[in-house]
């Protein structure tokens, strides 16, 4: 389908030109979240509840976050989760965040590893046979860890058009050593770094018709952006359904992407993953696993995905000063607005109205966009590609240092900053990349002093 018309406009506008003027602000445009938006610019201004939200939720909120923060290594779960990534929702998920910096990777470091191999039957891929769909690192007595990753970097060297130089990062991963032999032939794996969890009770109220309408996979309007939606399975349904959650859009729930995130990153088996992580080729992890009911209840699942769903979004900062204003329409201009859509509204939500009928600006479409050879994985997930990622939410990401004490972007934390984050934009998003490099840099340090807003 056609995008909005203003989509069109600013990419076709985007040539070299003069700095534009700034736009007068709109009435609330600093309410990320509508009414649901906090005002916290501290260290917990990720963690904090939904603005409008109802007293009589306190008592769930509390309840969902000790389950957030819960260390489930310790009994009655541990022989449970033989083999992890982690020990608590919280260990990558720092303040409802992200974690630390990866460059001192450790026992606990924030960096998943997605596996899989593709066969005769299903070429899309299915779990690697001896390590699975995730590679754990972490293990109990008794159980050998699947291994540990190592990441090293490569500088990239470019320049600005104005002759500024930058350095960006490749990584690059060994696998050493690996605790059951060598993955099998043809493994694709994926590296993936936790992404925030604030406003997604917001991003799953977005009706989907609004985000069909963005979809362009033909790229009937000629603009060189061709997002599509990622279809995937529903557990509880078995119904192929939108995808909006993940790095690829894999999961379309938020209930479902917690429950597989405490199946892979924790161990704990519920209703909708029932199975242990243990491979048939992990003897010692198959002798630890005792045959139980799910270790994680329905009631446990519940009260996590509740507290997920009422954490608020932070309001913007400096979102007036003439510098955010003229950075803001120059993210337009160069045609960032065209993947990272601004606006919407969400629909009715029967149990929690709090999130109803609210205009948000989280600066996403949740669809898939090839982003080029540098970014790909090579990994395709659903009817993702191997290329293509989800766009994600920039709402908070001013806020990321302050929370985190440190800014790594990217779906695996290559890009130490706002600008080496754009600069590894490739495919769809080339041209915008490419006029951003031909910006004089005042007018980028604009457009990242808007991003830094948000």
């Amino acid at each position: 389908m056609m995008k909005a018309w203003w989509c069109l406009t600013v990419v076709l506008a985007a040539g070299p030109q003069e700095a534009p003027s700034a736009p007068p602000p709109s009435p609330g445009e600093e309410l990320s979240g509508g009414a649901t938006t906090v005002f916290d610019t501290t260290l917990n201004a990720f963690g904090r509840a939904l603005g409008n939200m109802e007293p009589a939720r306190w008592k769930t909120l509390h309840e969902g976050k000790r389950l957030f923060v819960r260390d489930w290594s310790a009994p009655p779960h541990a022989l449970a989760a033989p083999l992890t990534n982690a020990q608590a929702c919280n260990s990558c998920h720092f303040k409802d965040g992200r974690d630390r910096p990866y460059d001192a990777l450790g026992p606990e470091a924030p960096l998943l590893i997605r596996l899989s191999v593709p066969t005769k039957d299903a070429p899309g891929g299915v779990p690697e046979p001896v390590y699975g769909g995730q590679f754990n690192d972490r293990g109990t007595p008794g159980v050998p860890a699947e291994g540990t990753v190592q990441v090293k970097y490569v500088p990239v060297k470019g320049r600005y058009a104005d002759a500024t130089a930058y350095t960006l990062r490749r990584p690059q991963y060994q696998f050493s050593p690996l605790g059951y032999g060598p993955f099998a032939p043809r493994t694709w794996w994926s590296p993936r770094i936790p992404a925030t969890v604030f406003g997604l009770g917001l991003l799953e109220s977005i009706p989907e018709a609004e985000l069909l309408a963005r979809a362009d996979p033909d790229d009937t309007d000629g603009d060189g952006i061709s997002g599509r939606p990622n279809r995937v399975t529903h557990v509880r349904t078995g119904q192929t359904v939108l995808g909006r959650f993940g790095w690829k859009a894999s999961q379309p729930s938020l209930e479902q992407q917690i429950a597989k995130a405490y199946a892979e990153d924790l161990g704990l088996t519920s209703a909708l993953y029932p199975e242990p992580t243990c491979t048939p080729k992990q003897e010692a992890c198959r002798a630890m696993t005792r045959a139980q009911e799910p270790a994680l209840s329905a009631e446990m699942l519940e009260k996590t995905t509740m507290y997920i769903r009422l954490l608020a979004v932070p309001a913007r900062r400096d979102w007036s000063s003439p510098t955010v204003r003229r950075g803001q329409e120059l993210f337009q201009r160069t045609g960032c607005a065209a993947c990272h859509h601004p606006e919407y509204r969400t629909g009715e939500v029967a149990d929690v109205p709090e999130l109803s009928g609210q205009t948000i600006r989280p600066y996403t479409d949740l669809l898939l966009h090839d982003m080029g050879k540098e970014l790909a994985d090579g990994r395709p997930d659903a009817e993702a590609t191997g290329s293509e990622w989800r766009t994600p939410p920039l709402w908070g990401l001013g806020l990321l240092e302050t929370v985190n004490h440190q800014l790594r972007l990217l779906h695996d934390g290559r890009a130490r900053g706002f600008e080496e984050a754009i600069l590894w934009h490739g495919g769809e998003a080339e041209s915008s990349r490419e006029r951003f490099k031909r910006l004089e840099r005042a007018d980028r340090e604009a457009l990242v002093a808007f991003l830094r807003s948000l």
